[in-house]
């Protein structure tokens, strides 16, 4: 069995990703009077483009109408054909994760390619991982970084930070961590939430890099607060494993709570050691078992293989009748967070703050646009 602190300092390790550079959406905000969805609607089937991309996000989050990718891909792509560059880059999204069409790189390409061609920055960012990685085009890394340049000089944040990470890895470049850092710092003056996320893994659980605690938890406040999921999880492991560091009563468990329901199988796994063995909340084997076996529902192989051996040890604990109400409890939950999302909403928020959403992890559990593995060794 593995022991808690084995476990959270494994799910601590920081994974640095090259996502899309588009938004995920959380719980679906109000949308107003129906009168209002008529109205958007019927603006819609006649050609407003605005109202078009407002109507693919209402069925993309099921806000006001029931979920429905296929609906949503359908407004978005006709608003793509009108010419919208933010369309167009979303609809490329969706053929690359294949959410309410079919999966599909080269088609993915074409929408960023016309979205970048019309100025986009964050397009730029999307065509330059399909570069890199080769998707649905021959793979070019001169091309990649010189789009992530540009896409850096028209002040997006984001590219910024995938710049960072190329250095980071010797991806594309030749590796130089210190070149990596002064890009990660670019990244976030330009409020780049990847890059306070970086930094405060660098900061915080990195062998090669100083540590300052208090700067790291500053600096993944920065990318929480801005409602990114894997920043949430490391800043409450981090105030769980230093109660030393400044933090409000709670605020370690909410943090990770919200990043289990956003879909991260990790934080699921660490709510079931914190409820196995009483750490800040009271000891609940069943609660426990619940929490393990809704992390392997979201992680699947990867989660199996780390807890399997906890599974069985809270089996042996648990009376049958328990074990298969907890399972119950597992798949009812999970039926209504299937959707693994790299943001969420913040309080108060609606989703008109935000540009077209987009998920960063596809339905199948891949992270479609994303250079490196989800898992890391680190």
């Amino acid at each position: 069995m593995i022991t808690t602190w084995k476990v959270i300092r494994y799910l601590g390790a920081p994974v640095l990703l090259l996502v899309p550079a588009l938004w995920a959406v959380g719980p679906p905000a109000d949308t107003g009077p129906a009168s209002e969805l008529s109205r958007i609607r019927t603006l819609a089937e006649q050609g407003s483009i605005r109202d078009e991309i407002v109507l693919a996000g209402d069925y993309f989050t099921g806000s006001g109408v029931e979920r429905d990718p296929k609906m949503a891909a359908y407004w978005y792509e006709k608003a793509a054909g009108l010419g919208s560059p933010e369309a167009q880059n979303q609809i490329g999204y969706f053929y690359q994760a294949g959410i309410g069409v079919t999966r599909d790189s080269k088609r993915a390409f074409h929408w960023y390619q016309l979205a970048s061609s019309a100025g986009l920055p964050r397009a730029k960012v999307n065509l330059a991982i399909a570069y890199l990685r080769g998707s649905g085009v021959q793979k070019n890394d001169d091309m990649a970084v010189r789009l992530l340049t540009q896409a850096f000089q028209q002040g997006n944040g984001t590219a910024a930070t995938y710049l960072g990470l190329l250095y980071f890895f010797g991806i594309a470049v030749n590796e130089d961590k210190v070149a990596a850092e002064k890009w990660f710092e670019s990244g976030l003056k330009l409020h780049d939430p990847l890059a306070g996320f970086n930094l405060g893994s660098l900061y915080s659980v990195y062998a090669d890099h100083p540590h300052d605690l208090p700067k790291a938890a500053e600096l993944l406040r920065v990318a929480t607060d801005a409602g990114y999921v894997p920043a949430m999880h490391s800043l409450g492991l981090l105030l769980i494993n230093h109660p030393e560091v400044k933090q409000t009563p709670g605020q370690a468990l909410n943090l990770i709570e919200t990043a289990a329901n956003a879909g991260s199988w990790k934080s699921s796994v660490v709510l079931g050691i914190l409820a196995r063995d009483g750490r800040g909340v009271p000891v609940d084997k069943e609660a426990a078992y619940r929490h393990f076996r809704i992390a392997v529902l979201q992680g699947r192989k990867d989660a199996e293989l780390m807890i399997k051996r906890d599974l069985e040890v809270l089996e042996g604990t648990i009376s049958p009748e328990r074990c298969q109400a907890a399972n119950s409890a597992a798949n009812e939950w999970f039926e209504h967070h299937s959707i693994a999302l790299a943001y969420v909403y913040k309080d108060g928020a609606t989703k008109r703050d935000f540009p077209p959403a987009a998920l960063a992890i596809a339905p199948d559990g891949s992270s479609a646009g994303q250079l490196l593995p989800l898992s890391s060794s680190l």
